[in-house]
């Protein structure tokens, strides 16, 4: 957990007992009172939001290497290893990854995460469907860990081909906390060699 999902947590719960307090002024009818609370609790929500954008505009793309895990709260993943065999005109990259739990004491699942190739044209390429691969939102138990793998078919002309971990669907939270993946930040990559 990072000081900026503290902070995130930490305004959430104040901006929770804002509006609270701007219900109990409604109730007693005082709502000169109330407007007033929520248009500042407003002000800075919006002043929140502009650090977050600001941020996700000026950050880096993170890089990691082949190997190094990549975290999402208490359930990581990495790259162990990728191999290409060249297919006629095209190439199979098969990557293989190690998803573990760095929980102490409840099961970890972590669900809507996607796995794709970019080559340095920004193109991207999706694994090619296979019912006996390993899901990623599997059920870690506290400490535990799986692997899993995906095969890509590239075209043998594809250069500079890097992996990249990523969310796609569920509940945006990333939207709301300075530093993550979202916005204006692209996601990390994971150099393949």
């Amino acid at each position: 957990m990072t000081p900026f999902d503290l902070l995130f947590i930490l305004l959430f719960l104040l901006a929770l007992s804002t509006l609270v307090l701007a219900i109990t002024f409604v109730l007693r009818r005082q709502f000169t009172r109330a407007r007033r609370i929520l248009w500042r609790l407003f002000l800075c929500a919006c002043v929140y939001m502009l650090i977050v954008i600001a941020v996700s505009l000026f950050l880096p793309r993170r890089i990691f290497k082949l190997g190094e895990t990549q975290c999402f709260d208490d359930w990581c993943a990495a790259v162990t290893a990728v191999r290409k065999v060249p297919e006629g005109d095209l190439v199979r990259y098969t990557v293989d990854l190690r998803l573990s739990s760095r929980a102490l004491r409840v099961p970890q699942r972590e669900r809507n995460l996607a796995l794709y190739l970019i080559d340095s044209h920004g193109r991207r390429y999706n694994p090619q469907f296979n019912p006996s691969d390993a899901p990623f939102d599997v059920l870690l138990q506290p400490q535990e860990s799986a692997v899993a793998s995906r095969s890509f078919l590239l075209p043998a002309g594809a250069s500079q081909v890097n992996a990249v971990i990523a969310h796609e669907g569920g509940f945006p939270i990333e939207w709301f906390i300075i530093g993550y993946d979202a916005w204006f930040h692209k996601p990390p990559v994971i150099e393949i060699p």
